[in-house]
């Protein structure tokens, strides 16, 4: 006897989709995108900036630091606060040439650690609450983090012109308004190790200080050996066509000044003496330029000017 049975899946329950998160607003006028070929020479810029930022923390410090490049984004500036924790060291910087301000944060561990090793310390650690630096901390971190950022200017001489000097530090990312909430920044992260104890900084500088330069040199368009010679050629027949353009040319002499009731009660027969001497040759004008000097003669039944000097200036 053969038996027959039928196999049946079981029932797969039904996968209920989660309702999507709230929308974000987005600004299509200011995309928070940055161009791939913008983003690479940034990244370029800051990678310099990273290697030339750890030698010279192994300098003052006196102790190995490394100093890498973790990415390169554009995001808005309140988004970028948002990252931060409640109480780091904030540097902030003014940018030469503008009214901007970049902003170089560090742990305030990490800034802890570094007063203790310029200091002569051992790079201590304390367990304690984050605390403001001190006066003599704050000159250290300033003339420490002042070298570092000069060397902006070689990391960024491919890119822009880029002058960034230490202006203050603040210790609070909500309560600095380094730029508006919704101007769209450019933010450097990267993995600072200093003796084998990795932490993280970040630098910001606002996306127009960067991006207005790389746009407006864009501007500039390479054209082909072809497109060359086809404009030499229209510029060719530019010239030779101008050339024969009707103009009018006026002949005048020295204007003179009279009183409006002069002009109105001027009659029949009167002499207007005019301020122009009797060896003065008569100035050829065209389109308010003087372009040469006559004297008045005629041509048949025709007064003519007989040109008897010409400017010397380009025309």
């Amino acid at each position: 006897m053969v038996l027959f049975v039928t196999v049946q899946d079981k029932a797969r329950p039904a996968v209920r989709r989660q309702r999507p998160a709230q929308p974000e607003a987005y600004d299509f006028r200011r995309p928070m995108t940055l161009a791939r070929e913008h983003g690479r020479a940034f990244e370029m810029a800051f990678e310099t900036f990273a290697r030339q930022w750890g030698t010279q923390l192994t300098s003052r410090l006196r102790v190995m630091v490394g100093v890498g490049l973790d990415g390169v984004e554009m995001v808005s500036y309140d988004e970028y606060v948002r990252r931060l924790p409640n109480h780091t060291t904030m540097v902030l910087c003014s940018i030469e040439t503008t009214r901007s301000t970049a902003v170089l944060q560090v742990a305030s561990e990490t800034s802890m650690l570094w007063v203790d090793y310029v200091l002569g310390g051992p790079g201590l650690v304390r367990e304690e609450l984050p605390r403001e630096l001190t006066e003599i901390e704050t000159t250290l971190i300033t003339d420490m983090l002042s070298g570092a950022l000069a060397d902006l200017r070689y990391a960024f001489v491919a890119v822009v012109p880029l002058d960034v000097r230490v202006k203050a530090i603040q210790y609070n990312p909500q309560f600095v308004q380094a730029a508006p909430a919704s101007e769209a920044v450019i933010v450097a992260t990267f993995t600072l190790t200093v003796a084998e104890r990795p932490t993280t900084a970040t630098l910001m500088i606002p996306a127009d200080v960067l991006l207005a330069p790389m746009r407006a040199g864009e501007g500039v368009v390479q054209r082909s050996k072809d497109e060359l010679a086809e404009a030499a050629a229209a510029s060719d027949r530019l010239h030779r066509t101008m050339s024969t353009v009707p103009v009018d040319v006026h002949v005048r002499m020295r204007p003179v000044t009279v009183h409006p009731r002069d002009v109105v009660d001027l009659t029949v027969g009167e002499v207007i003496h005019l301020n122009h001497p009797v060896s003065r040759p008569l100035d050829v004008v065209v389109d308010g330029i003087v372009l040469a000097h006559g004297v008045a003669g005629n041509n048949g039944r025709q007064l003519a000017c007989k040109i008897v000097d010409s400017e010397g200036e380009d025309r």
